[in-house]
């Protein structure tokens, strides 16, 4: 057995109809609580797919992403994953929290990639949420008796997301157009993707930012030129996340008794940002809401700024905007590429077990993050917002501007791990604290209190959402 997996203190206890089965088939196995340190080749991935013709459970090793246009060869079927609906009632009918991967307990098919049993024993999800069945391959590969055999998966290994060459942004974002038009484009980058040009309400917001002199009448004159801006500037600060005392009557109020110059100026800068690329109307299935999820990481990030030391801070009204569009690539690869983007959405369902990043340089050869960057450098945002799009992938980014992608890296794995945003929860390493100068208790207090105004943010990320 591997000694990968310690048992805690507490015995972990799979649930008793796993159990049950288990030992109606004879089948070895020792119950142990999931560890960050396990090889994901000895992590069993199942997931549950479906076609008109029914229900597909797949295997394979959690080293692996599950690529569905393969399947389609093998299969001649367009699977997808089974609606979340369908899974909890399947699931609740056992009384389980997550999908085990045991083929006996579902009547569905089972196809299982060939080199899952490659290792001695194989980890499996139990049904219970934390707690896994090492099982024997040997042993396992009796419960695959009725199962067919394929090779399917792509190895992570061979997939190489670009987290921090950002030099080659450019030849790669080009090259992953040319891929997708089938014709050679010979035009300058920003020609070939026909990224639309920025609003003049936030052409005007970008010189406001920059200009040392800029007053509050100065900001309210350009919010106060757009209505609808101008609205939900007021219904933001009258928000019971703000909790004003008072009626706020005019932007102005709104800037001098709530918000403040520089909450506003980034504020409005990311709606108007907003309203220039749409939201897609496809998106993966059980996805945090695309600006659900951008104010709860710029919450999140504005508490993390205010605990920092002073002597570390930055621009606090910088790092919120920051976190307010931190996924901006996500609208833009959806605008890019419009006829693929539904193909992204599919992958990322079947592959919860991996960043998006695997899935987007498997299906495209960028990720959002190279594009998304690539776009604020190329409508003149702050250096800062595209080093924090650029290397908020990678934890140990220490170059310019580094406190920037560094806190996006630490608020969106501590929503992550709170089951807000996608992708697998992740072990945030300490060394991420020590360079902002926080502690993991301040960090925690700052989710636990945007997590406390649930509603009151949920309200706020509602007046984000621009018309198709």
């Amino acid at each position: 057995m591997s000694d990968a997996a310690l048992a805690p203190a507490t015995e972990p206890n799979p649930p008793a109809v796993i159990l049950q089965l288990l030992d109606k088939l004879g089948v070895t196995y020792r119950a142990c609580s999931e560890e960050s340190t396990l090889a994901a080749a000895q992590r069993l991935q199942a997931v549950l797919l479906e076609d008109p013709v029914g229900a597909l459970l797949v295997l394979f090793p959690q080293d692996q992403l599950l690529d569905l246009n393969r399947l389609t060869e093998l299969t001649g079927r367009q699977l997808t994953a089974l609606r979340p609906e369908r899974l909890q009632r399947m699931l609740a009918k056992h009384a389980l929290g997550v999908l085990p991967g045991l083929p006996p307990l579902t009547s569905s098919p089972c196809l299982y990639d060939e080199r899952l049993l490659q290792v001695p024993s194989l980890f499996v999800e139990s049904g219970q949420p934390g707690v896994l069945l090492e099982i024997p391959s040997e042993a396992f590969k009796g419960l695959l008796s009725k199962a067919s055999a394929a090779r399917f998966g792509e190895p992570l290994s061979t997939i190489r997301p670009n987290l921090d060459r950002p030099d080659d942004d450019r030849a790669e974002i080009t090259q992953a157009v040319q891929a997708f038009t089938a014709r050679r484009i010979q035009q300058r980058l920003e020609e070939t993707i026909e990224i639309p040009p920025l609003q003049e309400t936030a052409q005007r917001i970008i010189k406001l930012r920059v200009d040392p002199d800029a007053t509050v009448d100065d900001i309210t004159g350009v919010v106060e030129t757009d209505p609808a801006l101008a609205a939900q500037v007021v219904s933001w600060a009258a928000s019971p996340y703000y909790a004003a005392p008072g009626k706020i009557r005019s932007v102005e109020d709104a800037i001098v008794r709530v918000l403040g110059f520089d909450l506003v100026i980034n504020l409005a800068l990311g709606l108007a940002l907003g309203k220039t690329l749409s939201l897609p109307k496809d998106q993966p299935q059980q996805a945090t809401p695309y600006w659900q999820q951008a104010i709860y990481s710029a919450a999140v990030i504005e508490g993390l700024t205010r605990a920092m030391p002073r002597a570390q801070r930055p621009e606090a009204g910088l790092t919120y905007l920051a976190g307010l569009l931190h996924n901006f690539g996500y609208l833009v690869l959806a605008h890019v590429f419009p006829p693929h983007f539904s193909l992204i959405c599919r992958h990322l369902e079947v592959n919860p077990h991996v960043s998006h990043s695997y899935v987007e340089q498997h299906l495209l050869g960028i990720s959002r993050e190279q594009i998304g960057a690539w776009l604020m450098r190329y409508w003149d945002m702050p250096e800062e917002l595209t080093s924090a799009l650029r290397f908020q992938h990678d934890p140990s980014y220490a170059g310019p501007h580094a406190v920037y992608p560094n806190l996006v890296n630490l608020a969106v794995g501590l929503l992550r791990n709170q089951g807000i945003g996608a992708g697998p929860q992740r072990e945030i390493p300490q060394h991420l604290f020590d360079d902002l100068g926080l502690s993991r208790d301040k960090a925690e207090e700052a989710v636990n209190k945007v997590l406390a105004a649930e509603v009151a943010l949920r309200e706020l990320a509602s007046q984000f959402h621009p018309p198709h």
